[in-house]
Formats: structure tokens, sequence, C-alpha cells
């Protein structure tokens, strides 16, 4: 679910977590965004009640160039 996210956002670059969510419940998704925060992978940016979420890109690129790239070219 985590690497899924990880490629729409990819795709995207930035989404709503209702965007992302395929009709999974909030408590779930709420979850992997949250491990995905603290692993430093996902921002996320409240706008009055909507929660936006982005990629690291740039921050992980400079701290692991080339491993999101390779992450993501993986058939999945």
């Amino acid at each position: 679910m985590r690497l899924e996210i990880v490629r729409r956002l990819a795709e995207l670059g930035e989404a709503s977590c209702g965007e992302l969510d395929g009709g999974r419940p909030k408590s779930t998704m709420s979850h992997h965004f949250r491990v995905l925060r603290d692993a430093g992978l996902v921002q996320t940016q409240t706008i009055g009640t909507t929660h936006m979420n982005s990629l690291r890109r740039d921050d992980l690129n400079y701290r692991f160039p080339g491993l999101l790239e390779t992450i993501l070219s993986q058939r999945g």
C-alpha cells in the first residue's frame, strides 16, 4: 500500500489523502501516511480541511541519489 502511495505521488506531484485512498478506511490510510512521513518520504501540508501530500523528492535525491528512481522503476 505504501509503495502504491509513493508511486501515485510521483505521478501526480501532489494529492489529497482522499485522492489516494482507493476506497480504503480513513484510519488505515492515516496509519500509512504517518509511517511515510516518519520515514521522511512524504510531507503533508494542511490547506483548510484538506491534507495535501507530496514526495520529498529533492531531499531524498540529495541524501540518497538515485534511490527513489530505482524504487519507482521496479514493477509491482
